[in-house]
């Protein structure tokens, strides 16, 4: 702050006044410290403004449109903007014509933001806080309402909705749900629609309800896999909860408890948000009880087409089909322990990250809205997690004892035979046959006798 009142001094000195703008003002006013600090100065040109700000450290103009600079101090940065106008002049989330403008009035400059809450600004001098369109008493309410019918004009922002209430748990004024129905978010570049998936997943502390506001505003609609989910009953024995839909939402509110666990937060939430995707498809009720087999693997598809529409990283596609076709065999192994072998455990290593599975496997088991153990003490996950490492998978997959090296130095041929015989040794230490490397390497010079 010491660094904003700074700057605000200098912008005084110049004719102008600078105010703390957006979620700096909006988190002060909550009892926190802000992390990012956004300085919004009118009345100084722009040249003029370069000037100033180079008195305080390094200027990089980010945005020469908008006239946004970064200011690199020893006291750390802060983003500092001119006001600036908008004009609508296509559609979309970058139809707009952005043209700064050093001589707006605070309260037009606050009237193209998107909430309340953010619209907020504060005076870093005198404390003094400017508030137009009744931010502080939504803030005080936890209501998310927009600012004006501008609103509008960005689709993108019908997710900024699900993102704070998935950040800070607030409800949305009825008239803003309102407002995000009657928008088309099937212009949105991918890449802005995975950024704001992210903050609902993997920043919020309040996912499902971040998914359940976008059923509220209406964009469920762009998304239908998960929109299959409501409506789809489930054996209230097992799910007392409801439908899967809120099943799916229960359980990312509960991997929150769990996400500094996991070692790749994005695909590990998306995973818990598509395990049970494949249920609208399989379930059925069969002697009078509703049940969903096969929805495991079945759910692989439409998590495919689910992930498409929201990322292009494939390795990202890759883990969390996994995941979902194998969320349920940390259960299903626990069950039937007396007659699982080692060779089972071996090769579930070989097809998934073992902790990473049982995470997903928890929030699904958590997603009930019932009191639950946290992984270390439930069940599945700590008989598991035993066995693996028990046979050195809990950490890594298992690893061929043999190399091509080895074969070469025992006098095989180069060439696709190697190959045939590290796929038998390997096969024959999945099913416990090769217990060691030394053993392996036994097996291998006998094998090698034999071929000649």
């Amino acid at each position: 702050m010491k660094l904003a009142a700074r700057i605000a001094e200098k912008a005084g000195e110049a004719g102008g006044r600078a105010f703390l703008v957006g979620g700096a003002v909006r988190d002060r006013l909550r009892g926190f410290e802000p992390k990012d600090l956004d300085l919004e100065i009118f009345g100084v040109p722009e040249d003029s403004l370069t000037s100033l700000l180079e008195e305080f450290g390094s200027v990089h103009l980010v945005g020469r449109r908008f006239a946004v600079f970064h200011v690199a101090t020893p006291e750390g940065t802060v983003e500092v903007s001119l006001p600036r106008r908008e004009t609508k002049t296509g559609p979309g989330h970058k139809g707009f014509a952005v043209e700064a403008d050093p001589g707006m009035e605070p309260r037009d400059a606050s009237a193209r933001r998107d909430f309340t809450v953010n619209a907020l600004m504060e005076d870093p001098l005198t404390g003094e806080v400017l508030d137009f369109w009744e931010g502080r008493r939504d803030l005080e309410e936890g209501v998310l309402r927009h600012v004006s019918s501008a609103f509008a004009e960005d689709p993108l922002r019908v997710l900024r909705v699900a993102r704070f209430v998935s950040r800070f748990g607030w409800r949305v004024h009825p008239e803003t749900a309102a407002l995000c129905r009657s928008l088309d978010l099937a212009e949105l570049p991918r890449e802005r629609i995975e950024e704001e998936w992210r903050q609902i997943l993997v920043v919020g502390e309040h996912p499902g309800a971040g998914v359940r506001a976008l059923e509220e505003v209406g964009a469920l609609e762009f998304f239908p896999e998960l929109d299959a989910l409501r409506g789809v009953p489930q054996d209230p024995e097992w799910h007392p909860e409801g439908d899967v839909f809120v099943h799916s939402c229960l359980a990312l509110d509960a991997a929150v408890a769990i996400r500094e666990e996991m070692k790749e937060p994005w695909p590990e939430m998306l995973a818990v948000l598509c395990h049970d995707l494949g249920k609208p498809a399989a379930t059925v009720k069969k002697g009078g009880r509703w049940r969903s087999p096969g929805h495991d693997v079945g759910g692989m598809e439409p998590t495919r087409k689910f992930l498409g529409r929201i990322t292009v990283q494939s390795k990202v596609v890759e883990m969390v089909e996994t995941l979902v076709k194998e969320h349920l065999r940390p259960t299903q192994l626990w069950q039937a322990r007396e007659d699982v072998s080692d060779s089972a455990i071996r090769r579930l290593s070989l097809r998934v990250d073992i902790p990473t599975l049982i995470r997903v496997a928890w929030a699904d088991a958590a997603g009930r809205g019932e009191p639950m153990p946290g992984p270390g003490e439930w069940e599945p996950a700590r008989w598991l997690l035993d066995r693996a490492a028990s046979l050195g998978v809990e950490k890594e997959p298992v690893r061929n004892f043999l190399q091509g090296k080895d074969l070469l130095d025992f006098g095989a041929e180069p060439g696709p035979g190697i190959g045939k015989i590290l796929d038998e040794a390997f096969e024959l230490q999945l099913e416990g046959a090769l217990a060691d490397r030394e053993s392996a390497l036994a097996w291998a010079r006998e094998r090698l006798g034999q071929d000649r």
